[in-house]
């Protein structure tokens, strides 16, 4: 049970730092990755998996 409590809070950190790390960019930029800004979420949640 306890892995499982450190397991969820360690995709909540991956997923906090990659919706930062994403939202810190400017809409040039996203643009230059092919990605919208409305898609930020769903990337962050993604690369938590």
């Amino acid at each position: 049970m306890f892995g499982s409590v450190v397991k969820k809070y360690q995709t909540y950190v991956k997923y906090q730092q990659t919706y930062r790390e994403l939202s810190r960019l400017s809409s040039r930029e996203l643009n230059d990755l092919g990605i919208a800004r409305s898609d930020i979420a769903q990337l962050a949640r993604q690369a938590a998996r």
